[in-house]
């Protein structure tokens, strides 16, 4: 019993003769009799910095800069085919039969369903449309609407 309270002491002995604060965060500590000052700093909006609310902040600037733009920016992909085509049919379970522009009229019409995006952002789609589709390399016949043309 008399060891746990020595260490006790010893331990409290250390603490309080130490200035270290287990919780606060580390800075540089000036020399001994200087005194430093500091003010906070504000960072500008424009100017990249690392926290994440203004990677937030520059990230949504981005999308509004885009917003005006008539092109379409998407990322490319390696293993999918992408075919402008026309809606002839509508089917249950937005599912779409599409033919190509440009295939020969032999060409069987290709069965389309409809992207996350546009199921998300609710796009109407109706017999005549123009839209972009996406073809897997697998199977020719089936496909995925990714764009309605305006």
């Amino acid at each position: 019993m008399m060891k746990y309270i020595l260490v006790l002491l010893s331990a409290l002995i250390c603490l309080s003769s130490t200035s270290v604060n287990a919780f606060a965060p580390s800075s540089p500590r000036p020399a001994a009799g200087a005194s430093v000052r500091t003010q906070p700093t504000l960072a500008h909006p424009s100017s990249p910095s690392t926290t994440a609310l203004f990677g937030k902040k520059a990230a949504r600037a981005k999308g509004n800069e885009r917003k005006g733009r008539a092109e379409r920016v998407k990322k490319v992909k390696d293993d999918v085919i992408e075919v402008e085509g026309v809606v002839i049919e509508s089917l249950p379970n937005a599912m779409f039969r599409c033919t190509i522009n440009g295939a020969p009229e032999t060409q069987d019409p290709v069965l389309a369903t409809i992207s996350g995006k546009i199921r998300k952002f609710y796009v109407k789609i109706l017999v005549g449309d123009t839209v972009t589709i996406e073809l897997s390399p697998y199977d020719l016949t089936r496909g995925r609407i990714t764009f309605r043309s305006r």
